[in-house]
């Protein structure tokens, strides 16, 4: 799958390019899980999608779906996209907005929304 991200990175702003592998190490940290590499985004799923990114502008887009709601100073939306799953929508422009508390939440997702919510 890294030549798929190759890939899409390919031509995109180094800066951004940077924040999207540091993104990605941290979603493979949070557990086993499955690449999906589209033109427009990467997403990462085990039965289902719990986090996509993708890169517009120079700046690092990515979602994030939870179980609840979360605060955070990237945090651009959250909406329920489902009955229990919440999605909150971040922008990144710098390594250091990507701290513990998007770390944790990957993990989170992984293990509470990846495996499908019944």
């Amino acid at each position: 799958m890294t030549h798929d991200v190759d890939r899409y990175l390919a031509g995109k702003p180094p800066g951004a390019v940077e924040l999207f592998r540091r993104f990605r190490a941290m979603v493979l940290a949070a557990g086993e899980c499955e690449e999906r590499v589209h033109r427009t985004e990467v997403a990462w799923a085990d039965r289902r999608v719990f986090a996509s990114a993708f890169i517009a502008s120079g700046r690092l887009e990515v979602a994030i779906d939870l179980l609840r709601q979360v605060e955070h100073p990237a945090l651009l939306q959250s909406f329920p996209t489902t009955r229990k799953v919440c999605t909150h929508r971040f922008t990144f422009t710098a390594a250091d907005q990507l701290d513990a508390d998007i770390e944790a939440w990957l993990v989170e997702a992984h293990d509470d929304v990846g495996p499908g919510t019944r």
